[in-house]
């Protein structure tokens, strides 16, 4: 669906340059985005082979489990339909780890996996769970303290003040959680 929603917009934004006669203002933007795509490709690869290599780290060296173990009780509350011991529960800690710290990309594989494990003990198969809904906006908010992708931008693009991101990224996250949770709780609630 998104993919038509994105060739919608080319199209629309491409027909509209030729019916302006920009033909030549649309080549170079085509042209300029290819490699601006490219140089923000290569500046990004290494922050995110770095982070997500540190997390790699993390979970070989059972940091990722010690973080899981500290935050299960606050995840059990948040998931009371799980087990207290569930192996979900250590992915979607080390999923909040990854997105704290800005790092999305890292973050997915932990996500994909906790997903799984909840999906093995849905005995609804085409339903979502109530814990695999609370995860999911849980994971859609992002809780983020530190935007390092943003950051890692904003340096690259010339920003005079590239980490004055940080308290207003973690208003954000903090409101779009706990709003997000709130509904949860109350939809749970109903039932």
């Amino acid at each position: 669906m998104v993919s038509y929603i994105w060739a919608f917009f080319i199209i629309i934004g491409a027909g509209f340059m030729i019916a302006t006669g920009n033909i030549e203002l649309l080549n170079n933007e085509i042209l300029k985005g290819g490699t601006g795509g490219i140089k923000l490709l290569t500046e990004m690869l290494p922050l995110l082979v770095l982070w997500t290599g540190i997390m790699q780290i993390a979970e070989d060296s059972n940091l990722l489990e010690k973080f899981s173990k500290l935050v299960r009780p606050l995840l059990s509350k948040l998931f009371p339909s799980l087990p207290k011991n569930h192996p979900a529960l250590g992915y979607i800690a080390s999923n909040i780890a990854a997105n704290a710290l800005g790092l999305g990309s890292a973050a997915t594989p932990f996500g994909l996996k906790a997903m799984e494990c909840l999906q093995e003990d849905n005995p609804k198969k085409d339903t979502a769970t109530e814990a695999m809904v609370t995860f999911l906006i849980l994971n859609t908010g992002g809780v983020t303290i530190i935007p390092t992708t943003v950051i890692a931008m904003r340096m690259m693009y010339g920003s005079a003040n590239p980490t004055e991101i940080i308290i207003t990224s973690l208003l954000a996250t903090l409101c779009s959680n706990v709003s997000g949770l709130i509904f949860d709780y109350i939809k749970r609630r109903k039932k």
